[in-house]
């Protein structure tokens, strides 16, 4: 409970700095710009190539039952949510902070068919097999529980559905890794134990039929069928 608690207030506080964050997270800012090259060892190519990557999952003109856990603030997914006219898309998030950021977006954007939720992805409030596609970008690293969050998205994806996104991986960058340890994980911004790149592949392996990762930098982009 303490670690749901830590999480809750880190991301109340990133709310209210969300245009700070959503500069780091499009590297459209100075200080955006400068955090991604010195913290997480991005250059602008490795960026572009991992935004392409996070997104490479889902397929053009998707147009079944999406969720994405968490949405944060939407900075990332929304525009990519803007060409799916015809998906069915829920946007889940633990903090009400990011949840009215990314709400706040979607108005602007004119995105009002996306559904917007508050809850927590170890304990999904839907059905099993409600869902075509689960998208998770930069969540695993975060999530207080993450069995439970394996198991839960796992469990709301239809059969041969997609599990697709990208996620924080230790060992390929010693700065990176001390960033994570010594100030994101001491705020609550992420939780550990966190993932090397050959556990990430062997849990998913576990789940889903189907795995594809990728390693760009600190992080994994991963595709999976189930």
């Amino acid at each position: 409970m303490q670690r749901y608690v830590k999480v809750r207030q880190a991301y109340r506080r990133v709310g209210k700095l969300s245009s700070r964050y959503d500069g780091m997270m499009t590297n459209s800012s100075l200080l955006g710009h400068w955090a991604l090259r010195v913290f997480w060892g991005f250059s602008e190519a490795n960026y572009q190539r991992y935004i392409r990557q996070t997104f490479d999952g889902i397929p053009a003109g998707f147009d079944g039952r999406l969720l994405e856990v968490p949405v944060g603030t939407g900075a990332l997914s929304l525009p990519v949510f803007r060409d799916l006219p015809r998906a069915d898309i829920t946007c889940l998030d633990f903090s009400e902070e990011m949840l009215q950021k990314a709400r706040e977006r979607a108005l602007a954007m004119d995105l009002s068919r996306l559904k917007f939720l508050a809850g927590d992805v170890g304990n999904l409030p839907f059905a099993d097999e409600s869902f075509d596609l689960v998208l998770s970008i930069n969540g695993f690293h975060a999530f207080p529980d993450k069995p439970a969050a394996f198991r839960e998205t796992h469990r709301v994806l239809r059969k041969d559905g997609i599990f697709t996104g990208c996620v924080y991986i230790r060992g390929q960058n010693a700065v990176t890794d001390l960033f994570v340890r010594t100030f994101c994980s001491q705020q609550g911004y992420f939780t550990p134990p966190f993932d090397s790149l050959s556990s990430l592949q062997e849990k998913l392996r576990l789940l889903y039929r189907q795995v594809t990762v990728s390693q760009i930098g600190s992080f994994a982009c991963f595709t999976c069928r189930k």
